[in-house]
């Protein structure tokens, strides 16, 4: 991996704006590869196989950091594990049973919003005046894409939507803790670690799963190979990417590929037969605006 990154040379802006856009494009697509693998699998399987497959394929970064790991990195670790790969795992793809993959996408950009709040609760971090307007026009974004997607009515199906709201809350704790506690590890090694506790557990469900429907059903392999995409771009290779992308420019540019993740998740799902309305785009605008006022600094 640092060959490759020496090779493209992310102290040169077209590479670190090729960065983005890759990620973007990766990220953007992780809702229509869970939608995919749904058409085979249940909701716990798609995230079970999500889980143990990263950590498969982590296992050779993990063997040679784990030495990195103190002891007071387990606690933190744990959570970023169990909240920020996790359970988010299985609240995404038991949402989207219901959501359409573009809303996922929309959805996800709450994550900053949620992560500022957060830190404001717990670790008191310093924040503007339109760092809290931000919070408050991206939940009312929320709010009115969810009510406009249900129709103005709310009932348990129409409700789906909140397992990604309450996904990005988790992520949001994730977050805060690696930039409170793990600051002294590298973010390899964090996320190489992270799997290394959740792992075991994807394996140990999918050895309970029932796949009798799952190998009966129209493309199988196909399907399969979409979850095998979303643990191997989405969960790995992307997570590694970004976090050197944080290094090589500022956490500041990195997130900006918030705003690109929804365009992603939409165009797919309108290409996969998903439709929007006029209302939900005022909604959409809403999320982003909130998110670019999270993210914006003190002049």
């Amino acid at each position: 991996m640092n060959g490759i990154i020496h090779l493209v040379d992310l102290n040169k802006k077209i590479w670190q704006w090729s960065l983005l856009t890759m990620l973007a494009l990766i990220w953007g697509s992780s809702f229509i590869l869970m939608k995919k693998g749904l058409l085979s699998f249940t909701d716990i399987q798609v995230a079970s196989f999500r889980i143990f497959i990263s950590f498969v394929l982590l296992l050779p970064l993990t063997i040679s950091r784990i030495k990195r790991v103190k002891r007071r990195h387990i606690i933190p670790l744990l959570v970023v594990g169990f909240l920020g790969n996790g359970l988010p795992a299985f609240l995404f793809t038991k949402a989207q049973t219901q959501v359409s993959s573009s809303m996922a996408g929309v959805l996800n950009a709450l994550t900053p919003l949620f992560a500022l709040l957060v830190g404001l609760i717990i670790y008191k971090v310093k924040f503007i005046w339109h760092n809290i307007l931000g919070i408050i026009v991206g939940l009312f974004g929320a709010a009115a894409l969810v009510l406009i997607s249900s129709g103005f009515n709310i009932s348990a199906q129409n409700l789906y939507p909140l397992l990604i709201v309450l996904a990005t809350i988790f992520y949001a704790f994730s977050v805060n803790v690696i930039k409170q506690k793990l600051a002294d590890l590298d973010s390899v090694t964090i996320i190489a670690a992270a799997f290394t506790f959740i792992g075991p557990f994807g394996g140990i469900l999918l050895l309970g799963s029932d796949f009798s429907k799952a190998l009966t059903s129209p493309n199988l392999i196909q399907n399969f190979s979409c979850i095998f995409l979303l643990a191997l771009l989405s969960s790995v290779l992307a997570t590694i990417l970004f976090n050197y992308l944080i290094k090589y420019t500022t956490a500041l540019f990195a997130s900006s590929v918030t705003y690109v993740i929804p365009i992603v998740a939409i165009f797919w799902g309108l290409i996969d037969g998903e439709s929007i309305i006029i209302p939900q785009f005022f909604a959409i605008g809403a999320i982003l605006i909130g998110v670019y006022l999270v993210n914006k600094k003190r002049a």
